[in-house]
């Protein structure tokens, strides 16, 4: 499954971090490519994280705590809705009937938990102030003046 509520919360945090004033999800829904009720769903579970804050018909969602307090992992626990990092999914029926089929979940399942856990610890050091970061170096790189004077003056 591709599931892609991470990464948009992701970037929505990164532009609620930044901008000067509240984003309204309109505005978030825009640079995010989708539409405003995808980005409440979000932004429903950042705030029952307590990661933002938005009231409906505010003028939109700022963040709670400083985005170096927030890790990715706090992000991905909020819009995934679980505790649990799980990079891969089982297929779910294995026949039985045959000597690899009888045998390859439980297999399957350590390399897997590894894995997750290797990715838990990945994003529980990284924080949304590092996403912030690398977009600073990543406008920075790209010679875009327009970009870069938007990202300092915070006009998101």
């Amino acid at each position: 499954m591709n599931d892609v509520r991470f990464s948009s919360a992701i970037h929505m945090l990164v532009m609620v971090s930044e901008s000067n004033e509240p984003l309204p999800s309109v505005r978030l829904a825009e640079s995010i490519g989708t539409n405003a009720s995808y980005v409440r769903k979000i932004a429903s579970s950042l705030q029952r994280a307590g990661i933002i804050e938005g009231r409906r018909g505010s003028s939109g969602y700022k963040l709670v705590r400083p985005a170096s307090d927030i890790t990715l992992l706090d992000v991905y626990e909020a819009v995934c809705e679980t505790k649990d990092v799980a990079v891969f999914d089982l297929h779910q029926n294995p026949n039985d009937a045959c000597i690899v089929g009888r045998h390859i979940r439980p297999v399957l399942q350590h390399v897997f938990s590894g894995i997750s856990q290797a990715a838990a610890r990945e994003l529980a050091s990284c924080r949304l102030s590092d996403c912030i970061g690398e977009l600073a170096r990543e406008i920075e790189d790209s010679d875009d003046a327009e970009d870069l004077a938007a990202l300092k003056g915070a006009k998101l």
